[in-house]
């Protein structure tokens, strides 16, 4: 395998040359940059994705930065976006925040000095200072964000179902689970389930969660029924909380859905494997990935996108914790 010395010795040059023809940094002749590119093309020089991308003048690399990667709906999302991407020729470079701001800066640093030409980002800060000063596209995927490219789920809506649903299959003392406050989609679930609730007249309680994680979501499942007994309908976070509340529930000797209901969110491959199966609101992850890699190519081989603000609707999927509609 040809090394960045066989280069510079086959075009005549310094290795210091050969890189900044690579890394297109500093002042080459005309000449010069010739006889390099020429050379890395006879012997066929590709150390990474940057030089292999040199004679087409533009990197296929695209940054994708999800919150937690243990949360099975992100993969979800990774795979739409890496479906549709590898279909037209690019390539991921994958980072993990944890929610984390300097986790999430340092992935976006990542990203620009290995040269990508868009990132593809699930953050709960489109504003900040680290997306507004990139030079090359981004798109927000599961994130409200304003006027700017953006692909999510009508997670309000879905909010509005699982209250619907669960009054109308008899529950009269619910208790909903109110996601992290830093999350947007998050709040917009916990919204539009509180305007039914409200709107309706239905008694109600709220718990509040801090994170997504699984050993919140079942600390948070045992305070429930400590706190709150006698509740007859669990509208959860998402399916994470869900599955922790039916194995509480479970443990203390409550019948599923007879005396208690419980509806998740997301839509998670496991919601359909416990028992008894969860009742959820299905995001349609896969989709909006694939949606939200098809606006970002659009961004980054034409400069624009006929759309910009993409919302996919959601639907309630009905299983074993909960009752069959009056």
């Amino acid at each position: 395998m040809s090394t960045i010395k066989d280069v510079a010795a086959h075009a005549g040059v310094s290795v210091a040359t050969v890189s900044r023809v690579i890394n297109e940094t500093g002042y080459v002749h005309e000449s010069t940059r010739q006889k390099v590119e020429q050379a890395i093309k006879q012997l066929n020089y590709s150390p990474n994705e940057v030089a292999r991308s040199l004679f087409k003048r533009k990197s296929k690399l695209i940054g994708l930065l999800l919150p937690d990667i243990t949360n099975p709906f992100f993969p979800e999302l990774a795979r739409g976006v890496e479906d549709r991407m590898q279909e037209s020729g690019y390539r991921l470079i994958f980072g993990n925040s944890d929610e984390d701001e300097h986790k999430e800066q340092d992935y976006i640093q990542t990203f620009t000095q290995n040269n990508v030409v868009g990132v593809i980002s699930s953050t709960n800060d489109h504003t900040a200072d680290t997306y507004s000063k990139l030079k090359f596209p981004v798109v927000f995927l599961d994130r409200t964000s304003g006027d700017k490219p953006s692909v999510y789920a009508d997670g309000r809506e879905g909010g509005r179902m699982a209250a619907q649903e669960i009054i109308s299959r008899g529950s009269r003392n619910i208790t909903v689970q109110q996601g992290p406050k830093h999350v947007r989609p998050a709040q917009d679930r916990f919204e539009g389930a509180v305007e039914v609730l409200e709107k309706s007249g239905t008694a109600f309680q709220v718990q509040l969660t801090a994170s997504f994680s699984y050993e919140e979501a079942g600390l948070k499942a045992k305070e429930l029924f400590a706190e709150y007994p006698r509740t007859d309908g669990v509208i959860a976070s998402n399916d994470i909380a869900a599955a922790a509340v039916l194995h509480e529930a479970l443990r203390h000797g409550r019948k599923v859905p007879e005396e208690l209901q419980i509806i998740g969110f997301d839509d998670i491959p496991v919601s359909n494997l416990v028992y008894p199966s969860l009742s959820t609101i299905h995001q349609p992850a896969y989709e909006m990935g694939r949606a939200a890699a098809e606006l970002l190519i659009e961004l980054v081989e034409h400069g624009h996108a006929h759309q910009h603000i993409i919302q996919l609707p959601v639907s309630f999927v009905e299983r074993g914790t909960t009752r069959k509609a009056d």
